[in-house]
């Protein structure tokens, strides 16, 4: 599969994974940062943004997507960065291709398995009928009725894509993700380990990452540290961009 992406910078390569509804977009403005020292390759993942969407949907075929993307663009020693479902793909590449990357970033998520809880958001999704929207503000009113925080509805309606002949559409595939989305919440499986270098980032406001989750975390990640962001819930990269700039750079240049 052929990811959608978007480089930026020059240097040691630095690759960026969002989280499940998101885009590379998300990242965009920490990208361009993280630019002034590495070459950073910000990722669509499968059904997400502009890559393509394929009915298979798992951290499983997402790490081979990412093993596919390092192959086809010839990169060498490569710290992978991702937040929540990106960081657990993140942690499934890292543990399967053990050899073929320098530093792992994982930002508020832990490598155990989560209960379903975005069924809400699903269905929420769903009740739109994007073909009869004339603006997004239309739709941001209609998902107001289900989703009453304003930043999450503002996330969510990035990914509308406006119709040549009129309405919305959705850039994700929102039927694929609905109908995989218990595997989402799957964890590492036991034996899965690797010793090279981690950092673990958690919002201390996030019950993403919890402190019995840092035995796990050393569990399948011996030499992994686990800093937290006072402040900062689970989108810590959005609500404390400062402080998770600098945690990532420090481990960088460690």
């Amino acid at each position: 599969m052929k990811l959608n992406y978007k480089t930026l910078g020059e240097g040691q390569p630095l690759i960026i994974l969002h989280g499940l509804f998101g885009s590379l977009d998300n990242w965009l403005t920490l990208g361009k940062r993280f630019a002034e020292f590495r070459k950073v390759y910000l990722v669509d993942q499968r059904n997400h943004g502009g890559s393509p969407h394929d009915d298979s949907f798992s951290f499983e075929v997402m790490a081979e997507d990412l093993h596919e993307f390092i192959e086809q663009h010839d990169i060498h020693e490569a710290a992978i960065m991702g937040h929540s479902m990106g960081g657990k793909t993140a942690m499934n590449y890292a543990v399967r291709y053990a050899g073929d990357w320098e530093k792992l970033i994982v930002v508020d998520i832990a490598p155990r398995a989560y209960p379903i809880h975005h069924q809400e958001i699903i269905d929420a999704l769903k009740r739109l009928d994007l073909g009869v929207y004339s603006s997004r503000s239309e739709a941001e009113e209609d998902l107001g009725r289900d989703i009453s925080d304003f930043g999450q509805r503002q996330f969510l309606l990035k990914n509308l894509k406006r119709e040549s002949g009129g309405g919305f559409s959705w850039k994700m595939n929102l039927e694929v993700i609905a109908a995989n989305i218990e595997a989402i919440g799957q964890g590492l499986e036991v034996r899965q380990s690797t010793e090279k270098p981690a950092l673990f980032i958690r919002g201390e406001k996030s019950h993403y990452v919890d402190d019995e989750d840092i035995i796990l975390i050393n569990q399948h990640f011996p030499n992994a540290r686990v800093e937290t962001v006072k402040g900062a819930g689970h989108w810590v990269h959005a609500e404390k961009p400062d402080e998770l700039f600098t945690l990532v750079r420090d481990f960088l240049h460690d």
